[in-house]
């Protein structure tokens, strides 16, 4: 087991994955930019080092920032969290070069799953049901004429896409131009490769996302589904778990169905194999995540399973010490994304309390939220024995929560957990888009 690893991220995560560290009696490594001087994640560290300017590309992005303060405090492993580098195929295998273990999948996964394209046409051979679509277009041209054949409408999505960058809807054909050219443009800023693809834009839909962990001897456990639809932007607001709208018997289809994307791909470590489900209760391969999700929390809650636990462990070599058949979801847990609407100082600051609830955060009365970053504060996590008294005690929750001086979005949170949609399980993809308008 290692005896000391870096946290290569921030905020939040940092703090979870420093927390299970500590009960694991792991040292830490805490790396922050300048703009981070003063976050909590410094503070709970063993030892914490400055890597740049407070800008991504400077601090958090800067694989050999990170890799040299990995070095010099002599960390044997490096846990990315999420965004910044954790889906990053160089970073993971510069790690490899300089014989420090990256906590994650390797760099020739995360490579095979990145590329959305290659990644489809693996869950193709494989059996797994996707999405009708096309491979990788030369031109908005070639584009104009698979969505004849497809029918409109449509989606452009970026092949090495992800958080909702790079995907246009496309309803008609007089649209397409532009919208290939603007997502292949996002797409190429944001990830360094503007290629596109079409699929059939489905809808209404579910999208669903199944947890699984893998061990380096070949075993591979699903840790259920969750239930993702709620967003905006393309950004999740709400999950839960288990969803509202599979039965047990898609519930066993989807973890068989993830189970076979994941050894096709050769999968090692956590990751999460996400689905568009319809009305039908079919469902279709959307992406795989190479990494720790976000709304992780809700699956451990249901499950039992320390996630972040088991990544370290897996890295280490640990085999899996329960099979599919240890896991049973039981009980309802629901996970509220609480975001931040523009810079300001945490005048006053409250979190709510009680059983089997607790406010994911790193910020701390005082404390002055950069305007570098992400804007999520903190995520509102509860759980209890059935869905309804989850609901009503994530609205205790939420109504309790305060967060001063920074304007966030605990109002509109409260008005979505109290919407008859929500509270029915019947909602979609679609939801923010008539939100407000009943």
């Amino acid at each position: 087991m290692f005896t000391k690893i870096l946290i290569a991220n921030r905020g939040e995560i940092a703090i979870r994955i420093i927390r299970a560290c500590k009960e694991m009696g792991i040292s830490t490594v805490a790396v922050y930019s300048e703009a981070d001087r003063e976050s909590l994640h410094v503070a709970l560290a063993d030892q914490a080092i400055c890597i740049g300017g407070p800008k991504a590309e400077d601090s958090y992005l800067n694989g050999p920032r990170i890799l040299s303060a990995a070095m010099y405090t002599g960390a044997q492993a490096i846990h990315p969290g999420y965004g910044f580098l954790a889906e990053n195929r160089d970073f993971a295998d510069q790690c490899q070069r300089m014989g420090i273990k990256f906590i994650g999948p390797g760099a020739e996964i995360i490579a095979k799953m990145g590329d959305k394209d290659a990644a489809r046409r693996l869950m193709k051979e494989n059996g797994v049901p996707t999405t009708p679509g096309t491979d990788i277009l030369r031109d908005s041209q070639e584009a104009l004429k698979a969505a004849e054949e497809i029918g409109y409408p449509v989606l452009l999505k970026a092949s090495a896409g992800g958080g909702g960058k790079g995907i246009r809807l496309v309803e008609q054909p007089q649209d397409m131009e532009r919208a290939f050219e603007t997502a292949s443009s996002e797409a190429l800023k944001a990830f360094g490769d503007g290629r596109m693809y079409l699929e059939k834009y489905l809808h209404p839909v579910k999208h669903i996302e199944v947890q699984l962990l893998a061990d380096e001897a070949g075993h591979i456990v699903c840790l259920g589904e969750r239930e993702c639809s709620i967003q905006k932007n393309n950004q999740k607001l709400i999950e839960e778990s288990p969803s509202p709208g599979v039965s047990p018997e898609t519930r066993q289809k989807l973890m068989e169905t993830a189970t076979r994307a994941a050894r096709a791909a050769g999968y090692v470590n956590a990751g999460t194999v996400e689905f568009l489900m319809d009305k039908n209760g079919d469902f279709y391969f959307m992406e795989m995540n190479t990494r720790l999700q976000v709304e992780h929390p809700v699956s451990e809650l249901v499950t039992g399973v320390d996630i972040v636990k088991w990544q370290i462990r897996i890295a280490a070599g640990v085999e899996l010490d329960f099979t599919q058949e240890d896991i049973h979801v039981q009980g309802a847990a629901i996970e509220c994304r609480i975001n931040a609407l523009g810079p300001g100082k945490v005048d006053f600051f409250h979190t709510p309390g009680g059983p089997w609830v607790r406010f994911d955060t790193f910020l701390y009365q005082g404390y002055e939220i950069p305007p570098y970053y992400d804007s999520m504060l903190g995520k509102m996590i509860v759980y209890s024995s059935t869905r309804e008294e989850a609901i009503r005690k994530m609205l205790s929750a939420l109504s309790e929560l305060v967060v001063d001086g920074a304007k966030n979005n605990i109002e509109t949170q409260i008005e979505i957990i109290r919407d008859k949609r929500f509270k029915n399980g019947d909602y979609y993809t679609d939801f923010m888009k008539d939100f407000g308008k009943r």
